[in-house]
């Protein structure tokens, strides 16, 4: 990114971060959803289900995390379907900015309004008695972590917001995203599921992210699943941004 482009980014995230600010309570919307879900497995299914690994909460939190990020880069895809229809985006095209500026700003603003809301999710995990041994640089990895696939994941959104007819539409594909950790290693060990189940749960991406946030956190070993995990998010990132990209210079052709 040229330092022009770079200066016009930080223009226009400062806009949408704007926007952020003013509607505090999508922030709020985006870790309502999260929390819900833990407070539920910790105080309802938690202890009737064993993961030999000490609190629940403990083992719960890496996966909830990941479906906060699901949850929150739908509204990513709803503001640059916003953007598109109102026509401001066809206004940014007549200035004389970088045309990979108003992309990036989506992406940026994503990252950051998501970062809140992993904190407001952390600080009530905190409240409920999760606890870590971790260090700076183990958080630090894990905050690494969630960044990549905040992005990775936030240029699919990018996909769905270009390609959107509705404002619906825009948002529903982060559906199944969030509705991987379901079928991974975030709830429940996968040698407790039936043969198929494991099999898909133990070779899809959320497995092998929240086995290794979990190890960080727990100031464990870390397995080969952390390169694992860093495959998936760079390989997904990579083909996602292409294909954002590609389908930005034909939207405002």
């Amino acid at each position: 990114m040229t330092t022009h482009a770079l200066g016009d980014t930080v223009v226009l995230l400062g806009r949408s971060v704007r926007h952020v600010t003013r509607s505090l309570d999508t922030v709020l919307t985006v870790a309502i959803m999260p929390i819900a879900l833990m407070l539920l497995f910790v105080y309802v299914f938690g202890g009737a289900i064993h993961t030999r690994s000490g609190r629940y909460v403990d083992y719960l939190l890496p996966g909830i995390l990941l479906i906060t990020i699901a949850t929150g880069i739908s509204y990513t895809a709803f503001r640059l379907f916003t953007d598109l229809q109102s026509g401001i985006v066809e206004r940014f095209q007549s200035l004389p900015i970088a045309r990979s500026s108003v992309l990036w700003a989506h992406v940026l603003t994503s990252v950051v309004s998501n970062l809140v809301s992993l904190a407001v999710v952390v600080l009530v995990a905190l409240l409920i008695g999760f606890r870590s041994p971790a260090g700076v640089l183990a958080w630090l990895a894990v905050t690494g972590i969630l960044v990549l696939f905040t992005l990775a994941v936030t240029w699919v959104a990018v996909i769905a917001g270009l390609s959107a007819t509705t404002v619906d539409g825009a948002g529903a594909f982060s559906y199944p995203i969030v509705f991987l950790p379901f079928i991974s290693s975030a709830f429940v060990p996968t040698d407790t599921m039936p043969g198929p189940v494991r099999a898909f749960a133990e070779h899809q991406p959320v497995t092998s992210l929240v086995d290794t946030i979990r190890d960080l956190l727990a100031q464990q070993p870390v397995s080969a699943d952390i390169w694992v995990a860093l495959a998936w998010c760079l390989g997904l990132l990579v083909v996602a941004y292409a294909v954002a990209t590609a389908g930005y210079r034909r939207t405002v052709a």
